[in-house]
């Protein structure tokens, strides 16, 4: 009598059993309700608003609901990418690069684009009239920058500074995070701080709104170009919804949508178009592990 052949027959049944039920797992989550999250550079009130459209072309395009999300920080967002909150997301550069060292498998797949380049400037401004006229009189001075998670509110003109100017954000001036650009811009206007930064297109957009006033600052100077903000989605969706989501922002073509990310466009894009914020961190000395 051979004892072993029912245990090999429940072997072989449950070794079948897991390959059936494997292609179900490999297919990925297609959740109902797609949350798609936009960054909290400006009022969460506004960007919901701005975002109407998006959510439309959205919901039209995938066949799902969509829900637009606006985390009260850059840090809540990172963490809700993290543990699948949200499906997809539009990250700061920084942002992105902090989040994906967090998560690792999320997958950043389009990145805007404005006037042909898929980069953008941070902006260096300054009260007008006030006691910062250039940047070495930021010696000393307080100096508002946006998010600490922020690329162009924080990592790329607190490097201008360090590069440029020789000043170190450790000992020779003050660092005031004032949590979004548009506080920003309106401390410097207000002399609430004597001189800061943002991104260019966010202060542009404020002066053409009416917010901030533009001869109440000094636009200083420009860094160098950074990579734009990138749109980013968890790995374990199912692949054709992947796809779908992909095709949906690279095919995006109605100004209206595309007004509330302040480009005229998207086009493909990887991790490896952000490894030049991991030098500047570097360069800076910034622990990306510690950073939140």
């Amino acid at each position: 009598m051979n004892l072993r052949r029912p245990f090999l027959r429940l072997g072989a049944s449950a070794v079948l059993a897991c390959l059936l039920a494997t292609p179900a797992w490999a297919q990925g989550k297609d959740p109902k309700k797609l949350r798609v999250a936009l960054l909290p550079d400006e009022n969460a009130s506004t960007i919901i608003q701005n975002a109407q459209p998006l959510k439309e072309y959205l919901e039209k395009t995938l066949s799902k609901d969509v829900e637009i999300i606006v985390t009260t920080d850059y840090s809540s967002m990172i963490e809700a990418m993290r543990f699948g909150r949200i499906e997809v997301a539009y990250f700061g550069p920084f942002s992105y690069v902090l989040a994906k060292s967090k998560a690792p498998t999320i997958e950043p797949f389009a990145v805007g684009v404005e006037r042909g380049s898929p980069t953008y400037q941070s902006v260096l401004i300054a009260t007008a009239g006030g006691p910062v006229k250039s940047l070495a009189d930021v010696r000393g001075q307080a100096f508002g920058f946006g998010d600490q998670a922020s690329t162009s509110s924080h990592l790329a003109p607190r490097a201008h500074l360090l590069t440029k100017a020789k000043l170190d954000g450790e000992k020779d001036y003050r660092p005031v995070h004032l949590g979004t650009h548009d506080a920003v811009a309106r401390a410097v206007q207000a002399g609430q701080v004597p001189a800061g930064a943002l991104s260019k297109p966010i202060l542009d957009n404020l002066m053409s709104r009416g917010t901030v006033d533009g001869s109440k600052i000094v636009q200083m100077e420009l860094t160098a170009p950074i990579p734009n903000y990138p749109m980013v989605m968890q790995a374990d969706l199912k692949p054709e919804l992947k796809q779908a989501i992909r095709n949906a922002f690279l095919n995006m073509k109605d100004a209206e949508v595309l007004k509330s990310f302040r480009v005229q466009g998207f086009q493909a894009t990887d991790d490896k178009a952000y490894d030049v914020l991991r030098e500047t961190a570097r360069v800076l000395k910034l622990d990306l592990g510690k950073m939140k």
